[in-house]
C-alpha cells in the first residue's frame, strides 16, 4: 500500500551543506510556497472586503450572505468530483487554470466599480468561480505535495502550508479594510495580482506531479466513491476524518457565538476586529511551533489530546466579557489546531497511494468542510434558542463527546506512529 521507495519518484532527497534533508534547498517546494504565500495574502485580502462591498453598495446583510454562501457552495458540490479529476489529469495544469480562472473572475470586480456596472448578480457569480477553483487548487496541491518532497520532509511541508495559511488570515483582514477604504477596487485589484503572480510561480515548477496509474481508470460516477471507500475501509483514517468533521462544525459555530458574546457586552467593530485578529495569531504561532514540534507527536497524542484540550478551553469563555479575553482564549484553541492538522495531513499523505490520493483528499474535505454551513446554521439557531452563553456549553459538550469518542476508539489508541513511514503500512485497510 505505501510505497516503499525512499523517497518517492520525483520527490528528491535535497539536502542541505550538513548532509541533512532541507526543504528550503527543495526547488520547486520553496517555487510553489513562495507563489502561494501572495496568492493566499490576495484571497485573504480580497475576502475581507467582498462584504463590505456588498453592504457599502446595497446595505443588505442579506446579499452578503448570499455572496458568502456562494463562496463555499462548492466545498458542497465540487470536492468529490475534484478528486478523480485530479487524480486522472495534468495536476500541473489544474493548478495552473486555477489560478488563471480565479484572478481573471477576481480582475472582472475593480474593472465593473470603475465603469459603474457592478451588481450583486456578478459577485455571486466571481465568488462561486473562487470557491470552485480553491477546491481543485487544494486538492491538486495536497496531491502533488508527495511528488515534490520526499516522506521525510512531508510533515515539514505541510507545516509550513499551515504556516502560510495562518499568516495570511492574520494580515489579510487589516489590510483588506485598509485598502478598501483607500478605494473600494484596490482589495480586488491585489488579489488579481496575487493570482498573476502565483501564476507565473507555476510555471517554473519542474517535477512531474502526476504518479503513473497502477490501475485502469474507473467512470467518473465511480471514481468519486474510492476515495470514501478508502476512508471507510480504513479505520482510522475514517475516525480521524469523522473527528475533524465534528470539530469543524463546533469551530465554525464558535466563531459567530464569541462574536455575538462580545457584542453582548458592548464590544464594537473595531473591538471584535481586534479580538478576532488576536484568535488568528494564536493559528500562526501555532503553526510556526508545528513546523518543528510535530516530530514530538505521534497520531495517538494528537488525536486524543488535542480534543481533549479543546473540550478544557471552551468553557472558559464563559468567564470572560471582556474582547482581548475571549481573543486570547480562541487563540489558545487556534494554537493548537496545527500541530493536529500536520500530523494527520501528513498520516495521511504517506498512508494513501499517490495514484488515488486526489480522490481520498477529496472525499475528506468533503466531509471536513462540507459541515461549514451546518455549523453557521448550529450556531444561529443556539444562539436564538439558547443566548451565546448556552451556545457555549451545548458546543462544550459536544466537544468532551468528541474527546470521549477519540479516547475509547481502539484504532486511535493502536496507531502507529508517523516515521518511519513503512510501519504505516500495518495499518492497510481491510479488504
Amino acid at each position: 500500500m505505501l510505497n516503499r521507495q525512499h523517497p518517492r519518484p520525483g520527490a528528491d532527497v535535497v539536502t542541505s551543506t550538513g548532509g541533512a534533508p532541507s526543504l528550503w534547498r527543495n526547488r520547486d517546494f520553496l517555487t510553489l510556497w513562495s507563489g502561494q504565500v501572495v496568492s493566499t495574502l490576495g484571497a485573504r485580502i480580497s475576502s475581507t472586503a467582498m462584504p463590505l462591498l456588498v453592504l457599502a453598495t446595497t446595505g443588505s446583510p442579506a446579499d452578503a450572505g448570499l455572496v458568502g454562501a456562494a463562496g463555499t457552495l462548492p466545498f458542497l458540490i465540487a470536492y468529490l468530483p475534484a478528486g478523480p479529476l485530479v487524480d486522472r489529469y495534468n495536476r500541473h495544469r489544474i493548478l495552473l487554470t486555477s489560478e488563471i480562472l480565479a484572478g481573471l473572475a477576481l480582475s472582472t470586480v475593480p474593472i465593473a466599480l470603475w465603469l459603474g456596472l457592478l451588481t450583486v448578480a456578478q459577485l455571486i457569480v466571481v465568488a462561486f468561480v473562487q470557491g470552485l477553483c480553491f477546491v481543485f487548487f487544494s486538492v491538486a496541491e495536497t496531491a502533488a505535495l508527495p511528488r515534490i518532497v520526499p516522506p521525510v520532509l512531508l510533515p515539514a511541508a505541510v507545516a509550513q502550508n499551515e504556516a502560510r495559511s495562518r499568516g495570511a488570515a492574520l494580515a489579510g483582514g487589516p489590510l483588506g479594510g485598509l485598502l478598501f477604504g483607500i478605494d473600494r477596487a484596490l482589495p480586488f485589484l491585489a488579489d488579481a495580482i496575487s493570482y498573476a503572480a502565483a501564476s507565473i510561480a507555476l510555471l517554473f515548477l519542474r517535477k512531474d506531479l502526476q504518479g503513473r496509474p497502477t490501475a485502469p481508470a474507473e467512470p467518473l460516477w465511480q471514481a468519486t466513491l474510492t476515495g470514501l471507500r478508502w476512508i471507510w475501509r480504513h479505520l482510522l483514517i475514517r475516525t480521524a476524518v469523522l473527528l475533524i468533521t465534528v470539530t469543524n462544525m463546533v469551530f465554525q459555530a464558535l466563531v459567530l457565538t464569541v462574536v455575538v458574546l462580545a457584542q453582548r457586552h458592548g464590544a464594537g467593530p473595531s473591538a471584535i476586529g481586534t479580538m478576532l485578529g488576536i484568535y488568528s495569531g494564536g493559528g500562526l504561532a501555532g503553526a510556526l511551533v508545528a513546523v518543528k514540534g510535530h516530530r514530538y507527536f505521534t497520531p495517538k497524542m494528537v488525536i486524543i489530546g488535542v480534543n481533549w484540550v479543546w473540550a478544557a478551553l471552551l468553557p472558559l469563555f464563559l468567564f470572560t466579557t471582556n474582547p482581548l479575553g475571549i481573543g486570547l482564549i480562541g487563540a489558545a484553541t487556534s494554537f493548537i489546531s496545527p500541530v493536529w492538522n500536520v500530523v494527520i495531513f501528513s498520516y495521511t499523505a504517506l498512508l494513501v497511494p499517490n495514484d488515488i490520493l486526489g480522490r481520498v483528499t477529496s472525499a475528506a474535505m468533503a466531509l471536513a468542510w462540507g459541515v461549514m454551513p451546518i455549523g453557521s446554521l448550529a450556531a444561529g439557531l443556539l444562539l436564538t434558542a439558547a443566548g451565546p452563553r448556552g451556545a457555549v456549553l451545548a458546543l462544550t459538550a459536544v466537544m468532551v463527546a468528541t474527546a470521549v469518542g477519540a479516547t475509547i476508539s481502539p484504532a486511535v489508541r493502536h496507531a502507529p506512529p508517523l516515521s518511519p513511514p513503512d510501519a504505516l503500512d500495518d495499518t492497510s485497510p481491510a479488504p
